[in-house]
């Protein structure tokens, strides 16, 4: 309780790990309960209305007539890691442990390859994000085309960013890779299951759950950044007809023109 009265209740129900917090407080639902529903909601919500509402805003309102050279190092180092980055979060936290043990995978084999790969996905999203930025604040015309949804876009990307990737890079380094697959992932998975077991996100070391938080808060305003165009494909390239372009010129050259392409009287 003097912890309590020092930190206030919402650090400590971030600091408490394990057995020293309660799970049913009222700060650990709100954190870990009410948040993830909230933003989900705002998720699913946000989408149809912006797809309802602004298709013509659904746009990541290229800045590439601006300045190409930055551009072409950042944004594929920053959208390769990226993929990467949350393939491996799909795959790490939707996939049980018992699954992998299953199909021969030991932990200590998931662990090295996951470690692996997604250290070098991360430092390329890093890299490419902070290219990105730089770019972003650097060059003239990009700056005064950059909005204050940018802005905020930005700093929930790089703090997600960086908590993730400080979190995992620092537990290797010090010789104590935390196992989120035990903790973290089946506390994702309960939210799903639609009844979530705070106990298991508290049992997490505080990088983890500060990683957790600033996802949840960047899923909530994802609908209303330019982030909306991940959900963007040219699937209507595969079956919309031709374009055709036609001469004002009465000689199209000496050639006779290809069946199909005769000029209309």
């Amino acid at each position: 309780m003097t912890g309590l009265a020092i930190t206030g209740p919402a650090i400590s129900g971030l600091r408490a790990t394990g057995g020293g917090a309660d799970p049913s407080s009222a700060v650990n639902v709100i954190l870990w309960v009410a948040v993830p529903y909230i933003s989900i909601a705002i998720f699913v919500v946000g989408h149809y209305w912006r797809y309802r509402y602004d298709k013509f805003g659904w746009t990541t309102r290229s800045s590439q007539l601006y300045e190409g050279r930055l551009l072409r190092l950042g944004s594929p180092l920053f959208h390769f890691g990226i993929l990467l980055v949350a393939l491996g979060h799909i795959g790490g936290i939707l996939i049980p442990e018992s699954w992998t043990s299953a199909v021969g995978i030991s932990e200590t084999a998931y662990h090295a390859a996951a470690v692996t790969l997604g250290t070098i996905a991360g430092f390329c999203t890093l890299i490419g994000a902070t290219i990105l930025i730089y770019r972003r604040r650097t060059v003239g015309p990009v700056f005064s085309a950059t909005t204050r949804n940018d802005k905020i876009m930005y700093v929930l990307l790089m703090a997600t960013i960086l908590l993730g990737l400080g979190t995992t890079v620092l537990g290797n380094l010090t010789g104590h890779p935390y196992d989120y697959r035990l903790t973290v992932a089946p506390w994702f998975r309960s939210i799903f299951y639609l009844h979530p077991d705070t106990a298991l996100i508290l049992k997490a070391p505080i990088g983890f759950r500060l990683h957790v938080l600033a996802a949840w808060v960047l899923f909530a305003f994802w609908p209303f950044s330019r982030l909306v165009h991940v959900f963007s494909a040219p699937l209507g390239y595969l079956t919309r007809p031709y374009i055709v372009y036609r001469s004002r010129d009465p000689q199209l050259g000496s050639r006779a023109p290809r069946r199909g392409w005769e000029r209309v009287q």
